[in-house]
């Protein structure tokens, strides 16, 4: 075993929470964080004088110079190991990679890692939508002059990959579908209104070829996730879930420098993941991969290993990645909660969801979406124009 992952396995997920996600008018963004943090501490047995550790994001809405402050401050925190980190969408799962090698080297023995805010309430989505716009992911010479919106720079993404593959509308709106049928099953869900193919392609063009109902929706909301040793957390009210492999990825900061736009750094970040954990793709039952764009799916499941280049948008047709499916049927469970899709995104800390997904399905917490006999499940991050990943394998203690 390696040094890294030996240093993974003293940490453990002890808790986790959220706050309603949705639209949750008249709840300010502290409030959220508080409401998530909250729950994860009670759903582990802790409390806020056990917390040591502080780990937070940015927040679009809100002017803050100092956000751990400002959040260690609402909950009444005194850290002796804090920070904000920003790998953008790929920050909940990079948080918790953090959080593991804190309390692995003795910097804390309790880690809160808190996210979220009010998107949606604090002025509507097409507020939202013009915020991350000017969150600089556009090149400030060649590529903001024309005023893309984050869709527009996806959609190069999707383009290149329909010209180079032959992958069709249909089949990126089969991981919209897949995704809904999974919110749902998902009682917290921000949209949970069953959608067909048809509706998807029937919805409003966004930016070619992206429809509406390819791209995430924007809600209100936070989560939560406490990282502690190992030993301490199996004394807890939960059962420990262990961080089996944690790795990252970077191939570019603005889309239009990237020559190579679909194959990202999720297969670096996937490919060290593996090594730590001493697995391989066909070895995951449940795949939460970040899904801002119906497209960050396909190529997702090709950069990771579970399909070959090219054959994502093959993969995803026939439900194979929706629910009922699983590997002994020849599918892969993908995103159980309705990701940012259908279950909510509210900005960079987004992707939290997917990691408490990760480990309510190995809690066999997850009712009606539940998969059976899951041991291991991947959590894949996403940030910037897909330029950013961060993987982390999960399985238990």
């Amino acid at each position: 075993m390696s040094e890294a992952a030996s240093l993974l396995r003293r940490a453990a997920i002890a808790g986790i929470g959220q706050s309603e996600v949705g639209r949750v008018p008249s709840v300010p963004t502290l409030e959220l964080q508080r409401r998530a943090a909250t729950a994860a501490l009670e759903d582990c047995g802790l409390t806020f004088a056990d917390i040591d550790g502080l780990l937070t994001t940015p927040c679009r809405v809100e002017d803050w110079a100092m956000p751990c402050a400002m959040v260690a401050e609402e909950l009444g925190l005194r850290p002796r190991y804090l920070a904000t980190l920003d790998v953008a969408g790929a920050s909940g799962a990079s948080m918790v990679h953090h959080a593991a090698m804190a309390v692995a080297t003795g910097q804390a023995k309790a880690v809160l890692c808190v996210g979220g805010q009010d998107l949606l309430s604090h002025g509507g989505r097409s507020s939202a939508i013009g915020r991350m716009a000017g969150a600089g992911w556009a090149h400030p010479e060649f590529e903001a002059p024309t005023g893309p919106l984050v869709p527009t720079l996806y959609a190069l993404i999707a383009q290149r990959h329909m010209h180079e593959f032959g992958t069709t509308p249909e089949q990126m709106a089969e991981v919209a579908v897949a995704m809904r049928g999974y919110a749902a099953l998902n009682p917290a869900a921000h949209k949970q209104a069953p959608i067909s193919i048809a509706d998807v392609l029937a919805s409003p063009m966004a930016t070619t070829p992206l429809h509406m109902l390819d791209c995430a929706v924007v809600s209100d909301g936070a989560a939560a996730v406490i990282v502690t040793t190992a030993e301490h957390a199996r004394d807890l009210r939960q059962r420990p879930i262990a961080l089996r492999g944690q790795g990252y990825g970077y191939s570019h900061t603005y889309v239009g420098e990237y020559p190579t736009v679909t194959t990202t750094g999720a297969v670096d970040a996937g490919r060290e993941a593996f090594r730590q954990a001493g697995v391989t793709p066909a070895d995951i039952d449940i795949a939460e991969l970040y899904d801002c764009f119906t497209i960050t799916v396909i190529v997702e499941l090709e950069d990771l290993g579970f399909c070959k280049k090219g054959e994502g948008g093959a993969f995803v047709t026939g439900g194979r990645i929706g629910p009922g499916s699983s590997r002994r049927k020849g599918g892969l469970p993908v995103t159980t909660h309705g990701g940012l899709l259908s279950a909510g995104h509210f900005g960079t800390v987004g992707g939290m969801l997917h990691v408490l997904e990760g480990v309510r399905q190995l809690r066999g917490q997850a009712a009606a979406r539940q998969v059976p006999d899951t041991e291991l499940v991947l959590v894949h991050g996403n940030g910037g124009i897909i330029g950013l990943h961060c993987t982390l394998i999960l399985g238990h203690a």
